[in-house]
C-alpha cells in the first residue's frame, strides 16, 4: 500500500453569503473554470458543459462538440453552502480513470464570516494515483494548480455578487 501523502489544503475568503459561495462555485462551476483546464481545452475546443453533479453520487463531468462526454469525478457530499466533496478522478497523465479506487478526493467547506465566506479546499488522497503521484500532487500545489484555479474563483465571486 502507498504510503500516504499530505493533502494540499487552501483557504480563501470571498465576498458573498455561505449559500451564494457555494452555488457559484458548484452551479456555475462551468463560468469560471478555464476552458485550457478540459479535455475540449486540451484540443483547442470549448466544451459546451463542464460542471459538478449537485447530489451525492451524481457524476462530476465535460460534455464538448457532438456530445462527446467526460466523466471526470463523482459526487461524494453535497450540502448546500456549506460542504461539497467530489471524486478527482483525472490521472496524473490528464487522463480520465474510471476506476474510483484510483483517484483523489477534493473537499470544500464554506463557513460565514459576517458578510464574506471562508471556503477551504482540501485535495486529498494523492497516493491513489499510483505512479507519478508525488509530481502530480506538485504541480496541483503549484501556482498554476489550485492556487490559480481558487483565484479565478475567487475573481468570479467578486464579479457576480
Amino acid at each position: 500500500m502507498a504510503e500516504v501523502m499530505e493533502p494540499i489544503e487552501l483557504s480563501l475568503t470571498v465576498a458573498a453569503l455561505p449559500d451564494r459561495a457555494f452555488d457559484l462555485f458548484q452551479a456555475r462551476f462551468g463560468a469560471w473554470w478555464p476552458t485550457d483546464y478540459t479535455y475540449c481545452g486540451q484540443g483547442g475546443l470549448t466544451p459546451d458543459f463542464i460542471g459538478i453533479g449537485d447530489a451525492e453520487g451524481a457524476m462530476c463531468s465535460e460534455i464538448g462538440p457532438h456530445g462527446f462526454r467526460v466523466d471526470w469525478g463523482r459526487t461524494l457530499t453535497f450540502h448546500p453552502g456549506r460542504h461539497l466533496a467530489f471524486l478527482w478522478q483525472i490521472g496524473p497523465d490528464s487522463t480520465p480513470q474510471p476506476n474510483p479506487d484510483l483517484a483523489s478526493i477534493v473537499e470544500l467547506l464554506f463557513v460565514a464570516d459576517g458578510e464574506t465566506t471562508t471556503v477551504t479546499l482540501t485535495h486529498r488522497a494523492f497516493e491513489r494515483h499510483g505512479e507519478g503521484a508525488e509530481d502530480y500532487r506538485a504541480e496541483m500545489a503549484s501556482e498554476r494548480g489550485w492556487p490559480l484555479l481558487l483565484a479565478r474563483y475567487r475573481a468570479f465571486v467578486a464579479d457576480n455578487p
